[in-house]
Order: structure tokens, then sequence, then C-alpha cells
């Protein structure tokens, strides 16, 4: 039997509240908690404990319990001097897993230099996102997959259909792999060389955007 995670989200902005009320709709157990009492009130009905605190005190994070969760979230991207306090009140409590939110780059180097297992940048990795869909043709949704790289899903290129995966030659030509196509209700994972793009099919691609662009 899988044992169910407890999260501990800290910060209730837009990006904390919206991680929080997610996690909770999907029946995790959830941890809120903020300084500000309009953002605890407006969550407290949808998970499971919600605490108006300081997160920089030791003592309250204890007593709240986020001491004891799986994951920690925080989501104070905005304070930075609060959210490193915070990462490294949640170090000294032994918590597992702790995912922070960073400002700017040099705010997340130095969360993972104290020990963050990761970092995020929500408003730097949406505006990437936007200008990858604004600028590639026939873009649908893409997933970050590792520094630089990322998973794309996109409508097939015009000049794509009635050619193969060997015709075309994307992996020499623009260093990308296809990972699957979707064509109706069907997939095609990991399509041979062979394969013909047709009509209104949908590419998974792994690759560089950069190297998507020259498609």
């Amino acid at each position: 039997m899988k044992v169910k995670k407890v999260f501990g989200v800290i910060g209730l902005g837009r990006f904390g509240s919206n991680v929080a009320k997610l996690l909770a709709e999907a029946g995790a157990e959830v941890i809120a908690c903020d300084i500000n009492e309009e953002r605890v009130k407006a969550i407290s009905d949808l998970v499971s404990k919600a605490f108006i605190l300081d997160a920089t005190d030791e003592k309250a994070l204890r007593e709240s319990g986020i001491a004891n969760v799986d994951v920690a979230i925080v989501s104070i991207g905005e304070n930075i001097e609060a959210s490193i306090l915070i990462v490294v009140q949640l170090l000294e409590l032994d918590v597992k897993e702790i995912i922070a939110k960073a400002a700017t780059s040099i705010h997340g180097k130095i969360l993972e230099k104290l020990g963050a297992t990761r970092v995020i940048y929500p408003e730097r990795d949406m505006a990437i996102r936007l200008a990858h869909s604004l600028l590639i043709g026939g873009f649908i949704e893409e997933i970050p997959f590792a520094e630089d790289y990322s998973i794309f899903e996109i409508k097939v290129p015009s000049y794509f259909i009635n050619k193969s995966l060997k015709d075309l030659d994307l992996r020499k030509k623009y260093k990308i792999t296809v990972l699957a196509i979707k064509r109706g209700d069907n997939v095609i994972i990991n399509p041979p060389a062979e394969e013909k793009f047709m009509e209104n099919d949908v590419l998974l691609i792994l690759g560089k955007a950069e190297r998507i662009l020259k498609l």
C-alpha cells in the first residue's frame, strides 16, 4: 500500500495558494501557512491544516507540524531574506525534501548552496514558455526536462508531411529526438525511421528550444 505524502506550503501568495489547492484537491494532506491572516483564512477550508505564523521562527514551524512533512514548498520568493531563513529552519528541522521558489538566479544559487532539494523560478519559466509559444509554429505545450532541454508538443510542420524520420534526418540536422507521434486516437511511441508523417499529426519532441525554432 502506497503511503500518502504530507506536504507543507509556506507562503500563500498566488503561486503558493494554487499549489496548496491543487495538492489538496488531489487528496494529499497539506499544511499551509502564511504570516498574512487573510491568505490563511482564504485557504483554511480547502487544506488539512492552516496556520497564521512567522515561518522564520523555528518554534512556530515545529508546532505547526511542518517538521514532519515529506515535502516543504517555500513560496516566498519576493522576500529573499525570509526565504533563505525559512530554508535554513527547515534544514535544521530535518525536512526530507525542500522545494523553494527563487526570485533571481543569485537567490536560487544561495538556496541551492544551503541545501534546498529543488529551486524553481515560476515567473521566469512562464516567460520562457510564453516566448516559445509565440515563436514556435504549431506550439501546443512545453515540459522542462533538464537544463536547456524541454519536451515540446507541436503540430506537425507542413514540410514534414509525407516524409519519414529517415528522410528528414532530424537527429543529425537539428539534434532533436521525436519521442512519439499522436495520430488521432493512436500514439506511436519511439517511431521507426521509416514512419512517414501525416497531416494533423501531433509530435512529442525532445530538444533545446533553439533547435526546435530552426524547424
